[in-house]
């Protein structure tokens, strides 16, 4: 068992997220299995309140991420749900929208609201930290919409924070990747579709297999454009390698296959949006 020293400032932080989550009495949380939502869900079982975990599962979110929340869940000894949302049958989210992530959230937190009501829970708490504050996170408006708490945000978490609170509470995925649903990974405007989903996912499970970890593969119909960490450059162009994830993605349906010079970097299809967009979007 690692025990890491927190500093006084962090010390601080954690003792008031204990302090929230107990003074909220009965909660459900929005829980994926990343490191934020991890968190969240380990603190909150740290204290005297009723807790709810739920993972929702759709085409959009890897069956593998589902299989390690549920044991993570499960490790922790709470009481928790796996739930089918179905975005996937609304014309809004599936047209591919800039403000598609709200019109996800949007069928996730009326589900969530349903169940808080059933099992007498108070309030429904997301992992959306300080850090989420200052980034395009349409979902955010569906947040407040439905009274969702974001209890990191309000304890001024930082991603990096909350991966050292992660750690220093032992949760096995403090360093695991953000990992963005798979309609993050089709440009904006061009139709998000079970099969476009299906490839996106069979090509980043391959790269996995190849020890890669920070990872996007985005979807440009035939093209198929690889993000990396700029340190994997040299092992996928090595010529075994390379050959291998060629043939693979030609199975898979791509015509081309290109490796950003940028490498890896999250929310990089926001690129194109202007910042009229972004602030309309994420300030309606």
């Amino acid at each position: 068992m690692v025990v890491l020293m927190l500093s006084d400032t962090l010390a601080a932080k954690l003792e008031l997220l204990q302090k929230n989550l107990t003074d909220m009495e009965a909660i459900l949380v929005a829980y994926s299995g990343g490191v934020d939502s991890s968190l969240l869900l380990k603190v909150a079982s740290m204290t005297p309140a009723k807790v709810l975990a739920v993972t929702a599962a759709s085409p959009t979110y890897p069956q593998v991420e589902i299989e390690a929340a549920t044991r993570l869940a499960q490790e922790l000894g709470v009481q928790y749900l796996v739930i089918n949302t179905d975005e996937m049958e609304n014309p809004a989210f599936t047209a591919n929208p800039p403000e598609r992530c709200y019109h996800c959230k949007k069928e996730l937190f009326a589900k969530l609201q349903e169940l808080a009501r059933e099992y007498g829970l108070k309030v429904i708490v997301d992992g959306a930290n300080a850090d989420d504050s200052g980034d395009f996170r349409p979902g955010s408006r569906a947040a407040r919409e439905f009274g969702v708490r974001s209890p990191l945000q309000e304890a001024g978490l930082t991603k990096e924070e909350i991966r050292q609170l992660a750690r220093h509470l032992n949760l096995p995925n403090w360093d695991k990747p953000s990992m963005a649903c798979l309609s993050s990974r089709i440009p904006y405007g061009q139709a998000i579709t079970p099969e476009k989903l299906e490839q996106v996912a069979a090509a980043e499970a391959f790269l996995r297999q190849l020890g890669l970890r920070e990872i996007r593969v985005r979807h440009h119909g035939a093209i198929a454009r690889l993000e990396v960490n700029p340190s994997a450059f040299a092992l996928l162009i090595d010529a075994k390698v390379r050959e291998k994830l060629v043939n693979r993605f030609h199975e898979l349906g791509f015509t081309y296959i290109t490796l950003d010079l940028e490498g890896f970097r999250s929310g990089s299809m926001n690129a194109v949006l202007s910042p009229e967009e972004r602030a309309v979007k994420h300030n309606p």
